[in-house]
């Protein structure tokens, strides 16, 4: 494995926090999709022409093609399978949810790749709709099976805010390669392709707020686990999804065998306890997803971090890394950010507070829309070839422009700035450690004599070299996890601590920024096949 893990540390790295990564002029104006429009009076943030924009805005592509489109670049998979039962029209400005047609014509069948054209198969790879229960409630899902072999495990992808399981292109086919594995990707509900039922929150003190838009989404989930009819699986979740991946385990002992979180948001109180400042604009979570240049990201190392700690050996365990921070702040070599911060600007805090999301303005900006997304997508994508650049700027278009539906939770979730109301940190440590039955269930309505607790499942935080996420949240969530460890099993007896299945580590990815499993898709997919084949050797 070539990611730093937490025993290959620094403290430096353990002290980041959300920063500003380096942003840039792309070097190369050919790796956008509208790079004519780079220079001239409008190539500045918004990289799409007005009339490029309106010509998009009026072809208004179908998110059921725009995501057919992207996962055509999977290897192997000359032609995806893509059901229509959802995005198969552009949306209508009268609906109030996304069209939800159960058509068997609407339907996709399973398209099988065999050994002769695909050197990792035999495969099937399938594009579903999975209803659930309640009006309008179903998830989209996208599968690849392995053929021939018995299926064992299970590995389940949630995706962040606002994107779409297509964003995993670069990952179905690396990650689908171990043998035993089934590989899951799933549009969270009210997202992607998923139905989008209204968002309302009924309760009115704020923790029940909360609990409630999470609820949302993790009931949705084990309704699909339910359905799917797996009992226990590996949950990866990034960003946003990653959240709701803790949120999923607090609330469903006794499924998972093994915890990922990409980049996940919402782990750190806020920054006042560790800056004593409100973040500065520049500064914030929101701000940099929408500023900085995956170009730069990916061809740069992050010079905060020192280079013994993106490589793994025994120089460069937690104590070392310790003794050289010391020896730095002696020398007066401080590489942490000291400047003042400034407070979010009013505007953005008063739509934050408003619940008008990102998604709203695409879609009030009417032909504009596309110019606007440009501004993220050429800069999000900057790293990748023009044509795969293209069709995932179309795929964001086409979800942003849905009707609004699950994108209404993050105001209940996260405040102004993307720091979560309710920090993981408070409650990361709990996940493995939940009261179950006997038989493995929850045990909401078990008596206690019947109950017992989990054994602890292995947690895996990942992080990019370049993420603007905080960093230091990881590591932290990877202390309050393993100090739970060890006082639960300070009185266990032998063969207790033998089935405890408990651990965290934080794990950077190279030249990466917060989108990992894209950024850095090689070395993620490494990574990740080696945590699951850890999990078939627990097994």
């Amino acid at each position: 494995m070539t990611a730093t893990t937490a025993n290959g540390g620094n403290d430096d790295t353990r002290m980041r926090t959300q920063q500003s990564p380096l942003a840039s002029k792309r070097a190369r104006e050919s790796n956008t999709p509208t790079e004519e429009n780079r220079r001239g009076k409008f190539g500045g943030f918004f990289t799409l022409g007005y009339k490029e924009g309106f010509t998009q805005w009026w072809a208004n592509i179908p998110a059921a093609a725009a995501e057919h489109t992207v996962l055509s670049y999977i290897p192997f998979l000359r032609k995806p399978p893509t059901h229509t039962q959802t995005g198969s029209a552009p949306p209508s400005t009268n609906a109030s949810t996304m069209s939800l047609d159960p058509s068997i014509d609407k339907e996709a069948a399973p398209v099988k790749t065999s050994s002769l054209v695909d050197p990792y198969g035999p495969r099937q790879w399938s594009s579903q709709m999975v209803q659930l229960g309640g009006k309008n409630r179903a998830l989209n899902e996208f599968s690849v099976e392995r053929l021939d072999e018995a299926h064992e495990q299970n590995l389940v992808m949630l995706h962040g805010y606002g994107a779409g399981l297509g964003f995993f292109y670069k990952n179905f086919e690396g990650l689908s390669r171990v043998p035993g594995w089934t590989v899951y990707a799933l549009d969270l509900l009210g997202m992607g392709r998923s139905s989008r039922p209204p968002f309302r929150v009924h309760a009115k003190d704020r923790q029940k707020s909360i609990s409630e838009a999470e609820d949302w989404f993790v009931d949705a989930l084990e309704e699909w686990r339910i359905k799917r009819k797996i009992d226990r699986f590996t949950l990866l979740g990034h960003s946003l999804g990653g959240y709701m991946a803790v949120a999923y385990a607090l609330k469903y002992p006794g499924h998972l065998n093994k915890l990922i979180l990409a980049s996940p948001v919402g782990i750190p109180e806020d920054p006042y306890a560790v800056n004593a400042a409100m973040p500065d604009p520049s500064d914030s979570t929101l701000t940099n997803e929408f500023s900085q240049d995956q170009e730069a990201t990916t061809e740069h190392s992050n010079s905060k971090i020192p280079d013994p700690a993106k490589t793994t050996g025994d120089n460069n365990n937690f104590l070392n890394a310790r003794s050289k921070a010391q020896k730095q702040d002696l020398s007066g070599d401080d590489t942490t950010p000291s400047a003042p911060r400034k407070p979010l600007p009013k505007w953005l805090t008063y739509l934050w507070d408003a619940n008008i999301s990102p998604f709203s303005l695409v879609r009030w900006a009417g032909p504009l829309g596309p110019r606007f997304v440009s501004g993220w997508t050429s800069r999000r994508f900057s790293h990748l070839p023009p044509e795969e650049a293209q069709a995932l700027h179309n795929y964001a278009y086409s979800l942003f422009k849905q009707r609004g539906s699950g994108e209404y939770a993050l105001a209940y979730i996260l405040a102004p700035g993307a720091f979560a109301r309710s920090p993981l940190i408070r409650r990361i440590h709990g996940v493995g450690r939940q009261m179950i039955a006997a038989n493995g269930s929850a045990t909401s309505s078990i008596a206690l004599a019947q109950q017992r607790r989990e054994n602890g499942i292995p947690v895996v935080l990942m992080y990019g070299e370049n993420d603007w996420m905080d960093i230091a949240g990881g590591y932290a969530a990877e202390q309050k996890i393993n100090e739970e460890k060890e006082r639960t099993l300070h009185s266990a007896s032998a063969e207790e601590k033998k089935k405890d299945h408990g651990s965290a580590k934080c794990l950077i990815i190279k030249k990466a920024g917060h989108h990992v499993y894209l950024d850095g898709f090689e070395e993620f997919n490494e990574v990740m096949r080696e945590e699951m084949m850890d999990v078939s050797r627990r097994r």
